[in-house]
């Protein structure tokens, strides 16, 4: 032991720089561990915080950037680390000390590891979003620094997948339909509830329901021109939990969006406004794919635009979840926040022209049959019916029913008096 604190000049100098290094890695690691471990809701939070929080939200858009920066720096800074531990174990060895350079060897790998992965990982997990923030702008640094060698790796990665993988099999497609019938054909109903079996449907929907059925159209929430200011939202009462903002020219589409969740406290009595960006879905797009962009861009609200690029509505994280859990999802009821199904006596109903024919037919258990031209609504379906737009009084038969024009308000929205049409039968002998 004391030839080995006297050879101190063998070994200080390096031990010192392999501590510097063990706390690189471990901010590396650290790092990783608290960027990827955030969750969806804790990006978004962050997206309209402070210059340090909206800079993790940035470096998220593009995790594969992130990621691979992170470990290209991580794995050059642990080269070093062990090229410097085979030098001092070398000098070690040349000066007799063969049980010393042993023990240095062993107590280095595993000092990496504690101190350099195990340790700023299991800090990273319960501070995720406060070491997040912390290492944004060294990362932010690191990350751009490899920017320029970063399309090197990326061919070199597609060349050795190609030499040494060039056939890679595609796995067979498992379509919906597939799922549906093994959700059906699954009767444990001990362990599967029936509100979660139809919740298994309603997700394999997702795939099949157009946007353009979930959306909510325009004129059922607020658009407002920029720049947002406070007192505007006071004398807007926005009518759901987020507002549309468009740019000073009234004739442009909005490109933002405001939610009522996003206020940043700057001082006690100052707030200030974030806006986050608007994305888009075309209204042809099915809920599975705007849920999709709607996760990947850390928002709750797209806008649907048509085949000319128009808005015409948009679609929420709020209407997505409220098709996934309820059993018979209703945009109309969500914006109009009442049944757009009423009973008025036996066998007859008031309904909303927005009701949407398959809530109309989930609703009265019948099969969904779509009409010819796509439409999405009752008001629609009678439209196409009538080849013109319905007047009071008009009547229509549809599936067993008979739909008769109640109420046409000024803005367009129809009510109908829906009676089912008795079953007629031949009897004989």
């Amino acid at each position: 032991m004391n030839e080995f604190i006297e050879s101190a000049e063998l070994w200080y100098s390096g031990l010192i720089a392999m501590m510097l290094l063990t706390l690189a890695s471990g901010f590396f690691s650290g790092s990783e561990t608290s960027f990827f471990y955030l969750s969806h809701d804790e990006i978004r939070t962050l997206r309209v915080g402070k210059p340090r929080e909206r800079l993790v939200a940035v470096l998220l858009s593009n995790p594969d950037r992130l990621l691979t920066a992170i470990l290209f720096w991580n794995l050059v800074i642990n080269l070093v680390y062990f090229a410097v531990s085979i030098v001092i174990t070398q000098r070690l060895t040349s000066s007799g000390l063969n049980v010393a350079a042993g023990l240095f060897s062993v107590f280095s790998l595993f000092g990496l590891i504690l101190f350099g992965e195990v340790i700023p990982k299991s800090i990273a997990v319960f501070a995720r979003r406060k070491i997040a923030t912390t290492a944004s702008w060294p990362l932010a640094a690191a990350v751009r620094a490899l920017d320029p060698i970063i399309p090197f790796l990326a061919w070199l990665t597609r060349l050795v997948r190609r030499t040494f993988w060039p056939t890679i099999d595609r796995e067979p497609v498992l379509r919906p339909e597939d799922l549906e019938r093994a959700v059906d054909a699954f009767q444990l109903s001990e362990e599967i509830i029936k509100i979660e079996h139809q919740i298994l449907h309603n997700i394999l929907d997702l795939s099949e329901i157009k946007v353009e059925e979930v959306m909510r159209p325009r004129g059922t929430y607020e658009v407002v021109t920029g720049p947002l200011k406070m007192n505007q939202l006071n004398e807007i009462k926005p009518r759901g939990d987020f507002v549309l903002v468009q740019n000073s020219n009234p004739k442009e589409e909005a490109g933002h969006v405001f939610s009522l969740h996003n206020f940043t406290k700057l001082s006690g009595r100052k707030q200030e406004l974030t806006l986050d960006d608007l994305v888009y879905v075309p209204w042809c797009a099915d809920l599975a794919t705007a849920l999709q962009i709607l996760q990947q861009s850390y928002t709750t609200v797209a806008a649907v635009v048509n085949e000319y690029g128009e808005t015409i509505g948009v679609i929420t994280q709020e209407d997505l979840i409220d098709t996934i859990v309820m059993p018979q999802p209703s945009r109309a009821r969500r914006l109009l926040r009442r049944d757009p199904i009423l009973e008025i006596g036996p066998g007859r109903y008031h309904v909303e022209g927005m009701t949407t024919l398959r809530h109309f037919c989930a609703r009265f258990e019948i099969d969904f049959q779509g009409t010819q031209d796509g439409q999405m609504t009752i008001a629609g379906m009678i439209s196409e019916q009538l080849d013109r737009l319905p007047k009071l009084g008009d009547h229509v038969p549809w599936q067993g029913f008979d739909f008769k024009v109640v109420h046409v308000s000024k803005v367009g929205q129809y009510r109908f008096l829906v009676t089912q049409q008795p079953v007629s039968s031949d009897i004989t002998d």
